[in-house]
Formats: structure tokens, sequence, C-alpha cells
């Protein structure tokens, strides 16, 4: 098998991989058995003219050593990451994993291929039922604590644009995670798209498949069951209590809670040793996705799927401010969880087929502006979140761009059409954010601005709050991502170790290969990067942008 790194085909024309490989290796189709794709991406950087760019594996019928001139053709290596390893630890008691988010799902599914069957316990409901309870909330406003964007089967993920986008370098462990989500129906785009993304229209459809396919190997789901206390015995975790009256036992307990788990942190924190982190908040901005999209694609927007973007800026006072979770042709949806508290968040289906684009703009904070305390920073997001709550009497506080920056009540909206999920309001979105952090925006949506025409347009929709982009606090795990307590392993994004749908997914799956063996853990290399970091992410994506 040899692979062709780099085919260039104009996107105006029929993206036929068959005719430009055999156009590449000068043969004819009949000699091609197979092509397979690994990468598709998309150079827009000689507008008009604007390609997509493929890497390809191709088995051939003929001798495929000529082929190879170490350029643009090589021998494909085969990938040889496994999810099984080599004598599995025994366990006395099953593994309990709290959660079932990415991190959870794909920690139990590489326990079960190695034999083991978790029990997985999920405050929520399974999500057929969640988005029963979430419609409703947008509908009445109506709020089940336990059962919302935030909580329930799959994670916060769910809803939201699916997105599979990550920091973390690639790894074979991802491939698995993307393999198994599409075993699972999700397109086989993501295979090989440079942005994958799921869609939040599919991925009940694909979380649900995971469920079931986890059910048959074994695992135990425990919808309407939340982690209320731990006992624990020499420094060993022996059982929990859930729903604060039942116990189970068991000796090994993964921690994959999420970022909106508050109370459950708050408990953990009697046990556990813990760390606050920086984080980011700020809003979501609306603009028309024909906007978007012609900007970065020109006049060939007509035939590529809606585009998005990525944005960074350190303002002058040294601030990071950075776009996070971009939808394309999407919603902004109420993802509330707490009474008398409001937070925001994107979600788009998969066609990604709405008028407008969307995108949180947030700002990096950290203890020089919250405090010094674990939980400062918590406070600090539950407190944007009830002043955002206050401010839109329950209801989303919208201001179109131009009356944010003039500090003051917007009336009425103009071209841009607003698209939310959950009931607006208009109101000063000023009275949400302390001055540094309106500051920074402003002066950051006028520099992006220079970079897409029209993003800082007057009527563009701003809404408020984007609290929750990553979790405020990291449980600390050791070399083989045992916390301070035996047994209990912190994983995913509430633990601090992830951020995003991938790399949660790729922590699982780290975490299940620690426990199974100790030795396991050598073999997976991935970095734990998150959006907890804004300097390193700015740095990062300044550095890929040139």
């Amino acid at each position: 098998m040899i692979r062709i790194r780099e085919i260039k085909i104009d996107v105006k024309e029929k993206q036929d991989l068959s005719k430009n490989v055999a156009k590449i290796l000068k043969i004819k189709e009949d000699d091609i058995v197979k092509i397979s794709i690994n990468k598709r991406s998309i150079d827009a950087r000689k507008k008009p003219l604007i390609f997509y760019v493929y890497e390809v594996d191709v088995i051939l019928k003929i001798k495929e050593n000529k082929f190879i001139n170490d350029k643009n053709i090589f021998k494909a290596k085969e990938e040889d990451f496994s999810l099984i390893v080599e004598s599995p630890r025994l366990f006395k008691k099953r593994p309990i994993i709290v959660g079932s988010g990415p991190a959870a799902l794909f920690c139990a599914y590489t326990m079960c291929l190695n034999g083991v069957k978790p029990i997985i316990i999920e405050r929520g409901k399974k999500v057929e039922e969640r988005k029963k309870d979430v419609l409703e909330f947008f509908k009445t406003g109506k709020l089940n604590e336990n059962s919302n964007i935030q909580f329930g089967e799959g994670g916060a993920g769910t809803f939201s644009d699916g997105k599979l986008n990550t920091l973390v370098k690639h790894n074979s462990s991802q491939k698995k995670v993307f393999e198994t989500f599409a075993e699972c129906g999700a397109d086989e785009s993501i295979m090989y798209d440079a942005k994958p993304h799921i869609g939040t229209d599919v991925l009940e459809t694909v979380i649900k498949n995971l469920r079931e396919k986890l059910i048959s190997l074994g695992t135990t789901f425990m919808f309407q069951t939340t982690l209320t206390d731990l006992i624990i015995e020499n420094k060993q975790i022996t059982k929990i209590e859930i729903n604060n009256k039942d116990h189970l036992e068991t000796d090994t307990l993964v921690l994959a809670i999420g970022h909106s788990a508050r109370d459950t942190i708050k408990m953990l924190s009697n046990y556990l040793d813990m760390e606050q982190k920086p984080f980011a908040v700020g809003v979501r901005i609306q603009h028309p996705q024909e906007m978007i999209s012609r900007n970065q694609y020109g006049e060939s927007y007509k035939y590529l799927e809606p585009a998005s973007y990525k944005l960074t800026y350190r303002t002058k006072n040294g601030r990071s401010v950075y776009s996070f979770c971009m939808c394309p042709g999407g919603f902004v949806v109420n993802a509330s969880s707490e009474k008398n508290r409001l937070a925001i968040n994107g979600m788009s289906n998969f066609k990604r087929e709405t008028k407008n684009a969307n995108s949180a703009l947030v700002v990096s904070v950290n203890s020089s502006d919250f405090g010094t305390n674990l939980f400062s920073g918590l406070e600090f997001q539950k407190e944007l979140e009830e002043k955002s709550y206050k401010l839109g009497n329950g209801l989303i506080p919208v201001s179109l761009y131009k009356d944010y920056k003039e500090n003051k009540v917007s009336n009425n909206f103009l071209e841009v059409e607003p698209l939310f999920k959950g009931k607006t309001c208009f109101a000063n979105i000023n009275e949400v954010f302390p001055k540094f952090i309106n500051d920074s925006l402003k002066e950051a949506i006028e520099y992006f601005g220079t970079k897409i025409k029209g993003f800082n347009k007057d009527d563009a929709i701003i809404a408020a709050v984007e609290s929750r982009t990553s979790s405020s606090i990291r449980i600390l795990r050791n070399e083989n991502l045992v916390s301070s307590v035996d047994g209990i392993y912190p994983c995913g994004e509430g633990a601090g170790y992830a951020g995003g749908i991938t790399s949660a997914a790729m922590d699982g799956i780290k975490v299940a290969l620690a426990l199974l063996q100790e030795e396991a853990n050598s073999k997976y290399d991935a970095e734990d990067l998150t959006v907890n970091f804004p300097d390193k992410l700015l740095e990062i994506m300044n550095s890929k942008d040139k």
C-alpha cells in the first residue's frame, strides 16, 4: 500500500479520486484496487482558486515500489495501536465510572474490550428522555437540574455541534475514537475531514448505539443515579454512596463527571487533592453564515460546506481573547443546569443548514481576577451566571453589537436574524461582566473585523453568558493517573484533563489503559491539553495560523 501525501482538486470539479490518482501515478484506473482517504482539507490561500487537498492510501494491482519517491508518494505505515492489553489486571469488584460523557463511554469501551465489565452511573437520563427535557426547557423555561444540556447521557457535547477538533497531536487512539463513532452512526467523513463534526441531530443516535454496544459487552448503566459520597479506608476507595442513601462496593472508581458537576466537585474536595486552574468566559456572537463563508472562500463558498473560523487576539493589557466552539449554520442555546443561573452554548445539526454562524468569544481569566481559594473560579462563574439570569429575568440576555459598544439596551434586531433555542430579551450585557472583560471583548471584536470583513458589524448579535468553556478545577493525579486516594482515577474534561469531545474520549482510553495495567500508560503519548490554558492555546493557534 502506498500513500499519496497531496492530491489537489478544484472545489468546483467533481471529486473523482480514482481519476486523479491514476493521473498522478500515470497508470490506468483499472490498475487501482482500493483508495482510502486519510485526510481532506480545504486550501483557500489563493482565492479565487480553492482546492480540496486529499491524502490517500492506494492499493494497486501492479508493483507499488516503483512509484515511491519519498516526496509525495511513499509506503504507508500500518497502525499498530491497540486497545487490547496483554494480561489485563483482574478486578475483585466491578469498576464504577461516574458520568456518561465521551470520557466515560470510551473508558468503559476500552475496559469491555479487555474483558472487564464496568458500571456507569449517570445523574441524568438516557439520551432519548434527556432530549424531551431539553426541548421542554427551550419551550417553557422549566428546568430539570439533572436532565438538561449539561447533564445526561452523552455529556454536554451531545447538544453542541458535535465538533471533533482537538489540539492534541494526531494519535492512533484518536482514530479509534472516530472509528467507533462512525460504527455507531456518525458520517464516515469524520474519519478524514480536517474539521470533523457529528452534529447534534446525529449524536443522539450515535450515543444510543454506543450505549447498546457497551451493554452487549457487559456494561451496566444506572441512570438518574448521583454520586453523593465516598467511603474510604486506609486511603483506598471501598464504596460509594449514591442518591444520598444507597451504597455500591468498588475498589476502582473513574471520575468522568463533566465540567458542570459543581456539587460533586465540592463533595470530592473533602477527600481528593485538587487545584484551581485558569479558564475563560465571555459571550456568543452571531453573524450571517453567508458573510463568513464568502469571506473565507470567496464566490467558491457556493460549492462548499458552511465555513468556520478561528480567531485569536492579545489585548493591549495582555489578555487573551479567542473564538471557541464555533458553530457554522447553528443556534445559540440556553445551556443552564442550575436554578437562577443562566449559561449559553452553541449547537449545530450535521448539515449546518441555518442562516447564522455563531461562536463563543472568550477572555482568559485566572486567580488574579477572582481570588486564590480553591473554589474562587467556580464562584466567579456562578456570579456571572446569576447576573445573566437576573438581567434577562430567566431569559437569554441579548444585544446588538453597536449597543453593547455604546453601553445601552437594544430595541430591535436588524439584518442579522436571531437564532436561539430558548427565549431571549434585550438587555445591557455590559452589566454581566467586570469592566476588563467588556473592554477586552470590544477591543478584540474590532480587531477581528480586520480579519473577517463585517465581523464587527453593528447588528451582530451578542448573547451572555458563555461561562462553561472548561472546568475551573483540576483533580490531581499522578503518573499512573491515580488521585490522592488509591483506586480513584480523575478523567476527562470535568477533572481538568481534556477540552472537548475528542480529547475527553482519548483521556477515557488513556485512563482505562492505565488502570488495566500500569505499564499500558507508557503506550499512550498524547498531550493533556485543554482550553484551561488560554495563553498556551493562543500561542499554538498563532503558530498554526502562520
